[in-house]
Parts: C-alpha cells; structure tokens; sequence
C-alpha cells in the first residue's frame, strides 16, 4: 500500500460527463458547490454515443473550463463510451459485452486502435486548453493493447473500480471506490446496502471514490444517498481533493505493477 502522505481523502467522480448528461448531473452539482470547497474530477466523453461531439457545443465546454478553472479535474473517458463493434466471440466476452456492459468501449481495441482514439482525445482537450492528467475507459475495461497504448503517451494516470494506477508502468494503489447500480429500484436498493458495508469496512481506508454515473441523478433515492454519503464522509474529516492531486500524492510503491 501507498504510503499515507495526508489526511484520509474523498475523491468525488463523476462519470459520462457529456452534453447529454449535464441535465442529470447539474442541480445535484449545484447542490454540491453549495456545500463550499469540493473539488470533483469530471470523466469527459468527447463524443458520447457518437451524437455529442464537444466542439459542437461550445457553452458547454465553456462551463467545463470554468469548472477547471475553479480547481475541478477533467479526465479523458474513452472517445465515443459505446461498443457497436463486431459480436461477442466467448461466452466471456459475451458476458462483459452485452451484460455487464455495453458501453466498453476498449474492452478489445488493438493497440493501434486504442492510440487513435486516445491521441484524438488528447487533441480536444488541447484544442480546448485543458489539462488532461488521466485516462479512465468506460466500464473501467481495457483490452492488453489499450493498456500498451496507454505506455505510450503522455498520461499520468488511470484507473479501476478499486486502484489508481500510475503511468506509464501501471503502479498500483489502492483506492476503494464505491459505484452503484442504478437501473431499477432493485439494483438501487442492493446498491445502497452493499456501498453502506462497504462504507464501513473502508472506515480506515486512506481514501475512498465516490463514483457517480447520470442514471443514479435520476432518481431521488440514488440521488439523496450520494448527496448523504459525501457530506457524512465531510463531517468526518475526510479532504475532498481531485484524483489526480491525490495520486500525486502517493509515493509510488515498489513492484505493485500490473
């Protein structure tokens, strides 16, 4: 484990961030600000769903630079965040592709492929002059040639549900990240029993995620928990700072590579 350099830390994340989404997300970010100084790190999608093409909506975007401007973090979300490519060729794949997801988008890139998709990404957040730290792909799946790319280019960090990880030799740290399932009132309900055992088991943890996507601001349940869970996790002590100030952090701990 990574050396506690800080305070016990909460790092608020908020996924599929796209035009699309940005109704779901804004009166729960609103109420967020409202709470005073906490950082968040915003996983932008480019072109989410191939429809919503950033540089087509510049308000947008003009609001993402605000948020950085105001010490929030963007971080690179894949390209497109869907998976229409050929079927499923094993029943594991089948699961990951149509079960678990269907938005993993380099789940089975080649390297080549997983490069041009992350150089055109970088490219926008240049155009756009954001700072871009890390890479998280959709669903957290990465095939062996995105994992190739990514060693490739100037990244500092990526992620899973349950490390960070530090670029380009994939050191790993622990960081426990709670993420719900959102779908139908029981995948909620499920959710909140286990993130709340999970809460309690992580107590001690140096740091935890909040990993939120669009589907849990639509409903008041989801939506009220996470609003709960981030101000009890305030009032006890825990420094809400982005992911990649904490990652920064850390001292990178020997052969933990993956």
């Amino acid at each position: 484990m990574a050396e506690l350099l800080n305070p016990p830390a909460l790092l608020l994340v908020l996924h599929d961030v796209a035009p699309e989404t940005w109704a779901d997300y804004q009166p729960f970010v609103e109420a967020i600000d409202a709470l005073g100084d906490v950082p968040m790190t915003w996983l932008v999608v480019p072109d989410f769903h191939r429809k919503n093409a950033l540089d087509e909506h510049p308000q947008f975007c003009r609001m993402l630079s605000e948020r950085v401007a105001g010490g929030d973090e963007l971080a690179l979300h894949g390209f497109f965040h869907d998976d229409p490519d050929p079927g499923p060729t094993s029943p594991r794949d089948w699961f990951m592709r149509r079960v678990y997801t269907h938005e993993g988008e380099f789940y089975q890139l080649s390297r080549e492929a997983a490069l041009a998709r992350l150089r055109a990404g970088i490219e926008l957040f240049q155009h756009q002059q954001w700072p871009l730290q890390g890479f998280v792909a959709p669903a957290w799946l990465m095939s062996d040639g995105t994992r190739q790319a990514l060693r490739e280019l100037p990244l500092r960090y990526t992620s899973d549900p349950q490390h960070l990880y530090h670029l380009p030799d994939f050191t790993r740290i622990d960081a426990p990240g709670l993420v719900w399932s959102a779908r139908s009132a029981w995948r909620r309900g499920v959710s909140k029993v286990l993130s709340e055992q999970r809460q309690h088991a992580w107590r001690e943890a140096p740091v935890i995620r909040l990993g939120l996507h669009p589907v849990d601001m639509r409903h008041r349940f989801s939506r009220d928990y996470w609003l709960q869970t981030l101000t009890n996790l305030l009032a006890e002590g825990r420094v809400p700072m982005t992911k990649f100030d904490w990652i920064t952090r850390q001292r990178r701990p020997l052969g933990r590579a993956a």
